[in-house]
């Protein structure tokens, strides 16, 4: 049975990537099944922090802290709680399958003579705003893959997709700069590159962050349910891949989740 939606309409944000919108379809259902309405916003990055900052949104799902989110939320944190992250992502430069181990093992072996000769030197990547575009831009200096022609670019995530799903046909020596809840990986076993600088950042916790004056009208359950939530990489990507895979909405592809692992919603 549908749930009587009485309480208060919550405004849940999201960053406009698909492995966001997975968790922020799950995080919508919750709050629905506690008796809200949901009205959903999507933004770049930085872009969404500002709006949470300024109001107009009550739940944002979700901020990577520490490394890729914590530039953006610091301005306010005083102003918001922080729940209990729902997974753990972390980023990573990664090649295809058939690039061998053995030549390219870590991201120092870019510059290797017989790997920077088949190499394809650009590397694209998501909007500027994102943690692993900071990071990948800065990358290419730290290692001296500029000196070699190396060049890395920041785009959108159709591009970025497509960009994969080319290199990966034509069997191309790529590197991308890849991150963990993301579909990709498990569709193209993409194999992720050793990084000892430590210039990706760390294990981040992806967690959904309430304004406070937003937590005083939510129900109490419905808050309890998202703090205790917990679908881990494996779980995003699950949905992710039932979205660009399958073809499922959002909102479909969270359906089908919570019904098969028995994430039961209703307390």
């Amino acid at each position: 049975m549908s749930p009587v939606l009485s309480e208060p309409t919550i405004t849940v944000g999201n960053i406009a990537l698909s492995f966001h919108r997975a968790a922020a379809a799950v995080t919508r259902r919750v709050l629905e099944a506690h008796g809200h309405r949901v009205n959903s916003v999507e933004a770049p990055h930085e872009q969404l922090f500002r709006l949470q900052d300024a109001g107009g949104i009550d739940v944002l799902v979700s901020a990577w802290l520490p490394s890729s989110h914590d530039t953006y939320l610091s301005r306010y944190r005083d102003r918001v709680r922080v729940l209990t992250p729902h997974y753990q992502p972390y980023c990573v430069w990664a090649v295809p399958p058939y690039v061998p181990e053995e030549m390219v093992r870590e991201v120092a072996d870019l510059t290797r003579r017989e790997v920077a000769g088949r190499m394809t030197k650009a590397i694209d990547g998501i909007n500027p705003g994102a943690g692993i575009s900071r990071f990948s831009a800065r990358m290419v200096g730290e290692y001296g893959l500029d000196e070699l022609g190396y060049t890395f670019a920041p785009g959108t995530e159709s591009g970025f997709v497509s960009r994969v799903e080319r290199g990966v046909a034509a069997r191309e020596w790529f590197v991308v700069p890849l991150w963990r809840p993301q579909y990709l990986n498990r569709l193209y076993d993409l194999r992720p590159l050793e990084e000892p600088k430590g210039l990706l950042g760390t294990v981040d916790n992806a967690s959904p962050v309430i304004r406070l004056d937003a937590l005083n009208l939510m129900n109490p359950d419905a808050v309890a349910r998202l703090d205790s939530l917990h679908l881990g990489n494996d779980g995003v990507e699950e949905i992710d891949a039932l979205i660009n895979v399958d073809g499922f909405t959002p909102l479909q592809a969270a359906d089908r989740y919570l019904a098969k692992h028995g994430h039961a919603l209703a307390e």
